[in-house]
């Protein structure tokens, strides 16, 4: 089995690079970093990259035989969502985020995976959605600034993949009841003074 190990830091076009295979896959799968494929020839594939490392469209990846595999983004159901004006934009892209739901951004418009229980959420605040069949690029996730990883510096800041926990080893507690966040402590008592930066 042809095992996946690095993504190359170009993208196809850059350089005149030889791709020899192409691994279609939606998003979901894209952000996981151990994931068994199969290319578009049908041969099977391990992928066992970092973690965190989520793969885009175009993307380039490195088999163990020094093959160069081109990541291609599949096409899935989605809802494109448009607004009378930037404001109601605005406020669709925040209840989006509130719920954690992956969110592309375009240029007037926003995109998500089909749900009816967010078209219906949508729908009520006077966006407008079409249904289509396309590639999803998301944005990559929200800032970890609050939190700090092994070799990071404490005003470092690093993209979470969607679902991973802010802190190693701790579950990302979130208290929406309040519209707020109760993140873990951080070396500090519960309900000292603190910041954080946000």
């Amino acid at each position: 089995m042809l095992e996946i190990k690095a993504k190359l830091k170009t993208r196809r076009g850059a350089y005149a690079l030889e791709v020899k295979g192409r691994l279609e896959l939606p998003f979901d799968k894209r952000q996981k970093s151990r994931l068994r494929a199969q290319l578009d020839s049908g041969e099977a594939v391990a992928l066992n990259l970092p973690r965190g490392e989520i793969l885009r469209g175009g993307d380039l990846v490195v088999g163990s035989d020094g093959r160069i595999i081109e990541v291609v983004a599949a096409a899935e159901q989605l809802l494109h969502v448009v607004c009378g004006d930037s404001t109601a934009l605005a406020r669709a892209a925040y209840h989006l985020g509130n719920r954690h739901v992956p969110v592309q951004v375009g240029d007037g418009f926003l995109r998500i995976a089909a749900d009816h229980v967010l078209e219906s959420m949508l729908r009520g605040l006077g966006a407008a959605l079409t249904p289509l069949q396309a590639p999803f690029e998301p944005e990559a996730g929200a800032y970890g600034a609050h939190s700090h990883h092994a070799g990071e510096s404490a005003g470092a800041a690093r993209i979470h993949a969607f679902g991973e926990p802010q802190d190693e080893g701790q579950e990302h507690a979130q208290d929406h009841a309040n519209c707020g966040h109760d993140h873990s402590h951080h070396g500090h008592a519960k309900g000292a003074p603190h910041e954080h930066e946000h």
